[in-house]
Formats: structure tokens, C-alpha cells, sequence
């Protein structure tokens, strides 16, 4: 089963220094949470990941400081590389059978109207536990997202359907909401809170129950705690 893990934010300039600190965190909490996932090693011991160029072959980069200040230099370095749209990298990995992980970010930028990302792809057999909300959480706290998800394609259809629409704030399964948006959310909706970020984390439904996200989607929608950043976009978050 495929599920994606969400972050999304507006303009937030940042130094390589601090993009790196970002991917660090995440690499060190998706070898932790998702074990299986990566190769066999030593407790602690940093995975080694693909690095997925825009064009070429795949080259290895170990989960250090160093490699990915390389990287992100090196995209930084790249003739179309732009500083109002970001800095963007790809890494996937593959471990036991069946299970892999693609993590994909864009950040460090101004833009005005494409919204900064991170997505995690983990793909794991259909009976694996796989950690949802601590991912989330996660990607919560490395990235200060002023929205995130964790859904997957039947969900994505489903809210298609509702009337959602690519680059508009949007919750899965799970949601998590920036701290504006958190104080919009209407007292019926579940929410657990996300001290670290102030935000809140939300339960919405499990697996296959496409119809609950659907409801709580149109809910938060209505309660204005998806209201879309103002365009152009002057904040990272609501």
C-alpha cells in the first residue's frame, strides 16, 4: 500500500545550513520509524540513499550533514535554479521486500503563488503498521508546514469530487494545521495538539473510509481553517 505523508507552506527564505538541518531531522526520524524500510545496519548507523537527479543517473548520497549540503548546493549551482522558487531534492530508498520510500522537498523560497512542499512517499506491504501520525507529526516538526496530510490516491479522487483543488490546503486521513488555522477549527473536529509547532494534529478517519475525510474536509472548509493563503502570498502560514 502506497500512502503519502504531506507538508505545505508559503515564502519562507532559508540558508543551505538551515535546509540541510530540515533534511537531516527527517532522514534521521524516517530511519527510526520505518526501519524496514532501509538497509540493514547498525542501530544508529545512517542509511544511504538514492539521490534522484533532474537528469542523469541516480548517484548515492549517505544521510550526513556534508552530503546534503553538497547536494543542496549543488542544485543551487544548476543554470534554472531560482532563488523565489527554492531548492529542491529528491532521495528514495528501498529495504526489506515490498517496502521503499521516496522523499521529495521544495523549500527555501519567495514564491508568490506555488506553495513550498515536502512529500514522503512510503510504500509498505498492507498488513504493515506503518506509523502514520508520528510521520506526520514529523514532517510537522522539521518543517513548520502551514498545512499537511497523510492520504492516498483514493482519498485525492474523493476530495477531487468535493470540489478540492491542487495548491488549496487539504487534509487526509490525518491532517495537521498550522496554529491560524488551528484556531478555526470548529470544536465537533478531533484534534490533538502539536506542542512543538502549536499547530494541531488531526484523526479523521482510517484507511478506506473516504467518506469520513470527505465530510471533515467540507467541514474544515466551512469553519475557514482551510481558507487558501492570500495571492500573491506574503507569509508561510495563515
Amino acid at each position: 500500500m502506497r500512502r503519502l505523508v504531506r507538508g505545505f507552506w508559503g515564502p519562507r527564505p532559508e540558508s543551505v545550513d538551515a535546509l540541510a538541518a530540515r533534511w537531516m531531522t527527517t532522514l534521521e526520524e524516517l530511519s527510526q520509524m520505518l526501519p524496514a524500510a532501509g538497509p540493514p545496519c547498525g542501530r544508529g548507523e545512517p542509511w544511504n540513499w538514492r539521490h534522484i537527479h533532474g537528469s542523469g543517473p541516480e548517484t548515492d548520497l549517505p544521510a550526513n550533514r556534508d552530503s546534503l549540503l553538497a547536494a543542496l548546493r549543488a542544485a543551487q549551482s544548476a543554470d534554472d535554479w531560482s532563488d523565489v522558487i527554492g531548492t529542491g531534492l529528491r532521495l528514495a530508498i528501498a529495504g526489506e521486500p515490498r517496502w521503499a520510500v521516496e522523499v521529495s522537498a521544495l523549500a527555501g523560497g519567495t514564491p508568490e503563488f506555488l506553495l513550498q512542499s515536502i512529500v514522503i512517499a512510503v510504500d509498505a506491504p498492507a498488513e504493515a503498521e506503518v506509523p502514520e501520525a508520528d510521520l506526520l507529526a514529523a514532517v510537522a516538526r522539521a518543517w513548520e508546514p502551514d498545512f499537511g496530510d497523510v492520504t492516498d490516491d483514493d482519498v485525492l479522487d474523493a476530495l477531487e469530487g468535493a470540489g478540492f483543488t491542487i495548491g488549496d490546503p487539504v487534509v487526509g486521513r490525518l491532517g495537521y494545521l498550522s496554529a491560524g488555522r488551528a484556531a478555526l477549527v470548529p470544536d465537533d473536529v478531533e484534534a490533538a495538539h502539536e506542542s512543538s509547532t502549536g499547530g494541531v494534529l488531526l484523526g479523521i478517519a482510517a484507511p478506506g473510509d473516504v467518506d469520513d475525510v470527505v465530510r471533515a474536509y467540507r467541514r474544515l472548509r466551512e469553519a475557514h481553517a482551510l481558507e487558501p493563503l492570500h495571492r500573491p502570498m506574503d507569509r508561510s502560514a495563515l
